[in-house]
């Protein structure tokens, strides 16, 4: 009764942490009993808790007695399975090394219990009362169409897609995709054995080419080469490096990051499909929650090459945050 009393009295405060790829946005709701008093996003540049980010969360603990701190989880070893029956999660997910919460009577999320420990570290000093998943962001955010159709839902962050199928409700699959992971593969696959230091001691005159041309295949991509032009106008070193220089890998060269998207949301499908773990179906649709500002190619890819039915709504995930942390309280 004391307790209802004073939450009468104080003004509610809601602080909430999205840390992205090189700064860190802090959204503040103040709130009274029936209405949103005060708003603000902060930018911080700075991907950890620092004095500045301290001092400006500090001032708003000043306000109110009832001031709650929230985080959305970053962690890479984070991600939902179709149960929640203990027994079964062993199929999914490494459950001695992560902690999970049933959504629901037919699925969980998880994530690492060394990274959650690690987040309340470094918040230490402001204190934290809820870390979400984004999972759980997403569930919420397309809860209108989860419960009622079968697709993709799809939340897209800086670093990261949390990428599921939902059947009415019931999740058939999840998995939680590293951007930056992929852009590492992407630049090994695409990286030229040959350093400059080794095109030095290439002499031409002491490569022999066969008849049959079956070398001439590592070329086809060097696109200053004209057939009609005899090979030996290439003989000088100088010319060799000006060549592969033209060819070195970019990763907005044809690997942009919506291309990076799309290639890990046509993986994890064909995962979905392809493992046996998961009761598959065929997908027709996919729901998009953007929290990054992706532009239409992302939308074209997935609509020219795998012929979905796509769907994007903008989320703020800070916003998104409160949100989850009002409905806590």
């Amino acid at each position: 009764m004391i307790s209802k009393l004073l939450e009468s009295l104080y003004t509610k405060v809601f602080i909430n942490i999205v840390i992205e790829n090189s700064q860190t946005v802090v959204y503040v709701e103040v709130c009274s009993k029936k209405s949103v008093l005060q708003n603000m996003h902060k930018y911080f540049d700075t991907t950890t808790m620092n004095s500045k980010m301290y001092e400006f969360i500090h001032a708003y603990y000043k306000e109110s007695p009832f001031c709650y701190v929230s985080i959305l989880d970053k962690s890479p070893l984070q991600g939902a399975i179709p149960t929640c029956d203990v027994k079964e999660m062993s199929r999914y997910c490494d459950i001695n090394s992560s902690e999970h919460r049933c959504f629901s009577k037919d699925w969980a999320y998880y994530t690492s219990e060394y990274d959650l420990e690690a987040i309340k570290h470094e918040y230490r000093s402001a204190g934290v009362d809820f870390i979400f998943s984004p999972f759980v962001i997403m569930a919420n955010f397309f809860k209108d169409k989860i419960d009622n159709t079968l697709s993709m839902f799809v939340l897209l962050e800086d670093n990261y897609i949390s990428f599921s199928v939902f059947d009415n409700s019931k999740l058939l699959y999840a998995e939680y995709l590293n951007m930056e992971h992929h852009k590492e593969s992407d630049e090994l696959l695409m990286e030229s054995p040959l350093e400059d230091d080794e095109l030095d001691g290439i002499d031409l005159e002491e490569i022999d080419i066969d008849d049959d041309s079956s070398g001439f295949d590592d070329f086809t991509n060097i696109e200053d080469l004209d057939s009609g032009e005899a090979i030996d106008e290439f003989s000088q070193e100088q010319e060799i490096k000006e060549i592969i220089t033209k060819e070195e890998y970019s990763p907005t060269d044809g690997f942009n990051e919506d291309y990076q998207r799309f290639s890990l949301i046509k993986g994890a499908l064909n995962t979905f499909y392809k493992d046996p773990k998961y009761n598959s179906k065929f997908i027709e649709s996919i729901y998009i929650a953007d929290g990054v500002g992706v532009t239409n190619d992302l939308k074209n890819y997935l609509e020219e090459e795998m012929f979905l039915s796509v769907y994007v709504r903008k989320i703020d995930l800070a916003v998104a945050l409160c949100d989850m942390a009002k409905a806590e309280i």
